[in-house]
């Protein structure tokens, strides 16, 4: 059985050529590998380490059981759709409403993990019947804009939390970062983001050491005097240490609270799966479903023990983008290094460590280039804007995505941000194609070509090929 755990070398497994792109079943040298996985790490860690805090679990937990679900994910797609499974930011909201209403952490836990369930069956379904249900319900239209939402709905967290902590260390890591990804060669060129981290690290102790203090917000959105590299934490934090576990606890009422998500994690999980197959040059639907069951998977896995939800991340999506390594050895050793991390606090403290205005300057060009790989799909499938049936739904979408309006239908129970402006765009396309006039409806394909042929493969075979 092929489970994608053997990779050929990419020419000499040093220096790629200039443009040259490591599929997914290629690999450059271990150690060059390696610092590839570290630099996914990196790429994750904010987010996954932020998200489980605000949620009230534990982040150590968080971080080893991502690479739990990393390595589910790469052998459930047989080493097929290289993605990394981090925190899901979607349960930030529900989470709160949930311990608003009294619920601990067992509760919350709980009904994430009857939401993973619903996602793991909704890849049945797709495994069973084919990629096409889903492409019926997003088309490129639908599925562009998902993922530029996506991508520009993190543009707040930018703009807030990490840029108005240093903006001069900012506007440097931006451009260094955006000089190192042009301008290097070879190897370097490669791990670009990693550089431009490492680069603002540096920055930032070495303006402590000059200028002191910084007066601006923090991370707690404070304003106050506070170092730019704040290293206490890791002197006090262990080498080796177990993460807090626990077991879930079911209510009902946080279940309905939480199980609307689900139909943002399968758009966004189309949307993922559309971005690697566009950046891969690879038709990924017959892995549709089963990357959306391993993400089921892996977030029961990791709620059933205490941990948060997982989703394949944005973020490392964005690393891909800006390096052109597609290899999945690099996601193996980004799930090894995440579960180390996990088991030691003092790693942890030390990416944790990482500062906000290092953070906003490599965001702006990684939140960015995740947007963008929205329009790539609108111009590769060539969606036309300038038809109304296309540009309403998706226009409406986008701002209420990237502006995370949110919309309240009772005192305990919202949609915002990601969930409606997904939402709006699925229906709003369905409701509009409904009672469009026909002249409208026959300028583009319901499905993309690559589904269509896809789906003609599979006649023959009932559509069972589409969870092989």
């Amino acid at each position: 059985m092929d489970l994608g755990v053997r990779w050929k070398l990419h020419g000499d497994g040093k220096t790629p050529a200039p443009g040259a792109v490591v599929r997914p079943d290629e690999r450059l040298s271990w150690p060059r590998t390696a610092g590839l996985g570290a630099q996914h790490v990196v790429a994750m860690f904010g987010a996954s380490f932020v998200a489980p805090v605000l949620m009230g679990l534990d982040p150590n937990l968080a971080i080893m059981m991502s690479g739990v679900a990393t390595v589910i994910f790469l052998l459930a797609t047989r080493g097929r759709v290289p993605s990394y499974l981090g925190c899901s930011l979607s349960f930030v909201g529900v989470a709160a409403v949930i311990r608003a209403q009294g619920g601990t952490s067992a509760t919350v836990t709980g009904a994430v993990l009857v939401v993973g369930a619903a996602l793991f069956l909704v890849g049945l379904a797709v495994q069973r019947f084919g990629a096409r249900i889903i492409h019926i319900a997003m088309p490129p239209v639908v599925t562009g804009a998902v993922v530029m939402l996506i991508g520009f709905n993190l543009a707040p967290v930018t703009a807030s939390t990490y840029w108005p902590q240093d903006q001069w260390t900012a506007l440097l890591v931006m451009l260094f970062t955006g000089l190192a990804v042009v301008c290097l060669r070879g190897f370097w060129s490669r791990i670009a983001i990693f550089l431009g981290l490492v680069f603002g690290y540096v920055l930032s102790w070495v303006l402590d050491l000059i200028f002191g203090k910084i007066h601006s917000v923090d991370g707690s959105g404070k304003v106050t005097d506070h170092w730019r590299l704040d290293l206490s934490a890791v002197g006090h934090a262990d080498w080796v240490g177990l993460p807090s576990f626990h077991g879930p606890s079911f209510e009902w009422s946080a279940i309905l609270v939480a199980l609307p998500v689900v139909i943002a994690l399968v758009a966004e999980n189309a949307g993922h799966v559309k971005a690697v197959g566009e950046m891969t040059g690879e038709t990924l639907d017959d892995k549709l479903g089963t990357a959306i069951s391993a993400d089921g998977i892996g977030s029961m896995l990791s709620t059933a023990v205490g941990g948060p939800p997982n989703t394949t991340y944005s973020e490392n999506i964005g690393v891909m983008a800006a390096t052109r390594v597609y290899s999945t050895a690099a996601y193996w050793a980004a799930a090894g290094f995440a579960l180390l991390f996990g088991l030691c606090p003092k790693f942890g403290a030390v990416v944790a460590a990482i500062p906000g205005g290092v953070l906003g300057g490599i965001t702006v060009i990684l939140y960015g280039m995740i947007g963008l790989l929205g329009a790539q799909i609108w111009v590769n499938a060539k969606v036309d804007l300038r038809n109304p049936l296309n540009l309403v739904p998706a226009a409406a979408g986008i701002i209420i995505g990237v502006g995370n309006v949110s919309m309240e239908f009772t005192d305990t129970f919202s949609l915002s941000g990601i969930a409606l402006g997904t939402l709006v765009v699925i229906t709003g396309y369905h409701a509009l194609r409904a009672f469009a006039p026909a002249h409208l409806k026959t300028q583009q394909p319901l499905l993309d070509e690559g589904t269509s042929s896809y789906d003609a493969k599979g006649e023959g075979d009932g559509g069972q090929r589409a969870g092989a």
